[in-house]
């Protein structure tokens, strides 16, 4: 079915989205990872049925404004995903799917509004600060690594911040062989990674609370690529320890893209995932 471009009319100018009616009026709310755009849920939309699909494009990614660089990244995005949750249920709960940055927004939506929430599908969630919770041991060397896209960019080269964070997050290929495009539109925005360190490294927004993950009552799915970085099995285990209602899939060959490179082994989890929900 085609692709609907027209925005939430309240929220288009902040949070332009893209809907896929796939058959069926039931809300599905997805959430980008960090450097892509709400198109990025188009391989795995079109896989899916009974459903309308609807991504949404974060601060600063594809059609929407840009971030002033001072509000909490995490804090905005996860305002939008709710303004806009509401708006797509009137009220009542819809589906939420994230990727990566993504998905930690869409599993604080659910914790800060169960109300709003049926279903979670969280693709690689990368609140890393869960493996660190428990001492992990992938926990340390990612940090060391992960930390220096930001000294990176405190040396104001943009394009070897943009190389080292696409070598552990992106689809294979080096950074430099990607289309001129594309390897812009990364190195334009590579700034948001260190923006997001609060967050995902720290748990600034207490997702991992006492209790609190375990106090979530909704069917959770864990998606994760076995070719991920290491750090990605460390959060995921704990995850799944403390989520209540939760099951993971673990995909052959995949990477962190798992949902654009390996969009129909996904679609089936996820479409078997809401149909019974």
């Amino acid at each position: 079915m085609p692709e609907d471009m027209t925005p939430a009319a309240d929220l288009a100018e902040i949070a332009p989205t893209r809907s896929w009616n796939r058959g069926g009026a039931r809300p599905v709310l997805a959430l980008h990872c960090s450097l892509a755009h709400a198109g990025a849920w188009s391989g795995l939309a079109e896989r899916l049925h009974g459903i309308t699909l609807t991504g949404f494009d974060q601060p600063g990614h594809g059609r929407a404004a840009d971030w002033d660089g001072r509000e909490d990244l995490h804090t905005l995005t996860t305002r939008i995903a709710i303004d806009l949750a509401e708006s797509l249920g009137n009220g009542a709960p819809v589906d939420l799917m994230g990727h990566s940055f993504g998905g930690t927004v869409a599993l604080r939506v659910a914790l800060e509004r169960p109300d709003l929430v049926r279903s979670l599908v969280l693709v690689e969630p990368v609140i890393f600060a869960a493996a660190h919770s428990v001492e992990h041991p992938a926990y340390k060397p990612f940090r060391a690594r992960h930390l220096q896209v930001a000294q990176a960019l405190r040396d104001k080269d943009r394009a070897a911040a943009a190389a080292l964070f696409h070598a552990d997050w992106g689809t294979g290929e080096a950074l430099a062989d990607l289309p001129e495009r594309q390897r812009n539109y990364i190195i334009d925005r590579i700034h948001f990674i260190a923006a997001q360190n609060a967050a995902l490294l720290d748990d600034s927004a207490g997702l991992l609370a006492y209790l609190r993950l375990e106090a979530l009552g909704v069917p959770v799915l864990l998606v994760e690529g076995a070719e991920s970085p290491p750090i990605i099995d460390a959060v995921q285990e704990e995850l799944a320890r403390r989520l209540p209602q939760a099951r993971r899939l673990i995909v052959p060959g995949a990477g962190h893209m798992v949902p654009i490179t390996h969009p129909d082994i996904v679609a089936r989890a996820v479409q078997a995932h809401l149909d019974e929900c």
